[in-house]
């Protein structure tokens, strides 16, 4: 492994490999940097994760806890398994093991991220006590049941559509990811006026310039169904949401689905990054030169981490539900007021604050 590639000023901490050949578990946990608390970020499940995402994640999640104002540093963790197509057993068996593999690892928060959920949340508590994103019959704040992405997701659109002069009231919506996140964004941005025209999920991509039926659409995809089973608009393969013209654009599926070789074919005034990377950082140039806004990940889409780190110190849904609104919309407001300030990318605006706060929280370490 060459640490090199990785290490930075501010972290990484630690990269720690784990292997059981009992469960055949294959995962990497990254802990990028505790300066502001121990870390908190979620376990990834998918049969093609890597150590550099694992890392980048971590990162990602250093920034958006940061960017945020928690208490708590950045990790992640990615679990090498294909979640749709082993069994509940197979899937409780690597969790389990997993957790036991870093019960010593104190300064690791696990929480729940795509391929996990909480059901496994709560198998981790059993193990090793520690977990955020549980079932609330054990205490927890269930994110995906209540939106808390989705939530942030649409407090962070409400303010750059004012900043930047899109009516929301009418604006075409499209969503790359139409899962725990994206279904939750569409719902509460339709309260807002949006209308909903394109939505993609793994099997392919249905589209509507009309606007589709966000409540049947979500009871859809919860009876376990794609998109493409929805009957009422035009089907197409997964990338064909990339290319429909729309007002605001939302990825929230799997890293990099936006670089070099596709970033032309958007065309959209707004993206509203519900994904953790979901679009390359040249890629995210481009869209700046092009007149594209672009709200970054750790900015929009930390509803999730800010519910997780809210129960985590015993709070309640309530009061989650309004710290999400109010940190996204304020961070939300502070990088794109600097981005537009200072003629940078939102990006940079975002990286810059996150960092500075990492700074300062390290400057009260041990040295």
């Amino acid at each position: 492994m060459n640490m090199i590639k990785f290490a930075d000023e501010i972290g990484p901490l630690k990269i720690v490999h784990i292997y059981d050949p009992h469960t055949k578990l294959k995962a990497v946990l990254a802990i990028d940097n505790v300066a502001c608390g121990p870390s908190i970020g979620g376990i990834r499940m998918a049969p093609d994760v890597t150590e550099e995402e694992a890392f980048r994640l971590a990162r990602a999640m250093t920034f958006k806890n940061a960017a945020a104002g928690l208490a708590h540093g950045g990790g992640k963790a990615v679990i090498e398994a294909d979640p749709k197509s082993i069994s509940t057993e197979q899937k409780e068996k690597l969790i389990r093991s997993f957790a036991m593999a870093i019960k010593d690892l104190m300064d690791y928060i696990p929480g729940p991220d795509m391929g996990t959920d909480e059901v496994c949340m709560a198998w981790i508590k059993d193990e090793i006590n520690r977990s955020v994103g549980l079932p609330r019959e054990i205490g927890g704040i269930p994110l995906d049941e209540i939106g808390a992405t989705g939530i942030g997701l649409a407090a962070a659109s409400k303010v750059a559509c004012e900043l930047y002069g899109i009516s929301l009231g009418g604006a075409r919506l499209s969503v790359q990811g139409f899962g725990a996140v994206g279904k939750h964004a569409a719902r509460f941005l339709a309260e807002e006026g949006t209308v909903l025209i394109a939505a993609a999920d793994s099997k392919g991509t249905i589209s509507n310039p009309k606007g589709l039926d966000v409540a049947a659409l979500i009871k859809l995809k919860d009876e376990g169904k794609s998109v493409t089973d929805f009957p009422d608009g035009e089907k197409g393969d997964a990338d064909a949401i990339i290319n429909i013209p729309c007002d605001i654009w939302i990825p929230a599926a799997r890293p990099d689905v936006i670089n070099k070789s596709n970033v032309d074919d958007l065309d959209t005034k707004l993206i509203v990054q519900g994904a953790n990377i979901p679009i390359t950082l040249d890629a995210e140039e481009i869209l700046f030169t092009r007149g594209i806004h672009v709200i970054p990940d750790f900015i929009a889409n930390a509803g999730g981490v800010i519910c997780a780190a809210v129960e985590f110190h015993e709070g309640t849904e309530k009061q989650a539900l309004e710290i999400i609104q109010e940190k996204i919309s304020g961070n939300t407001r502070t990088i794109l007021e600097r981005s537009i300030r200072e003629r940078i990318t939102p990006r940079a605006a975002a990286d810059q604050l996150a960092m500075e706060r990492v700074k300062q929280a390290m400057l009260f370490q041990r040295r």
